[in-house]
């Protein structure tokens, strides 16, 4: 639990770099017609990046084993968030006892780098169990801000 409050902690802070770029004096309103300002060009966000704050929240089912199922459940659950990278993800196995909870989420946390690679190549995954019947997960996905 306190690496969940110390990375949860990390990810609530801003990026005060991007925040400075944020606030800008705004024009004078003179009398004097001067040329018109050109638009700005789009910009990359400068500085470290931080993690979003608010997980996304997916529910997987499977059997103990069906790697393929789970693959396909990941897959079509983070399609809207292709192209991200994942900062960390908590991954809750439900299982009736607790040794047995954690290999479950161990073997969803593996189909997320098979699902998808590129999103899930760097992230840090975490192994916990829930209570109930086999063969159901909940994970909570902290991505990288943009």
């Amino acid at each position: 639990m306190l690496l969940v409050l110390a990375l949860v902690s990390m990810g609530d802070r801003g990026d005060p770099l991007a925040a400075r770029a944020a606030v800008r004096p705004s024009p004078s309103a003179s009398g004097s017609a001067g040329p018109e300002p050109s638009p700005e060009p789009s910009r990359t966000p400068l500085g470290p990046r931080s993690v979003e704050r608010k997980p996304v929240k997916v529910r997987v089912t499977a059997g103990v084993g069906d790697t393929a199922r789970m693959a396909k459940q990941l897959r079509a659950a983070t399609a809207a968030y292709e192209g991200r990278s994942a900062a960390f993800v908590l991954t809750f196995g439900q299982a009736p006892e607790p040794g047995d909870g954690q290999a479950y989420a161990r073997e969803i946390n593996k189909s997320l780098r098979k699902a998808r690679p590129g999103m899930f190549a760097d992230a840090t995954t975490r192994d916990f169990w829930n209570g109930g019947t086999s063969g159901a997960a909940d994970l909570e996905i902290y991505f990288y801000t943009r």
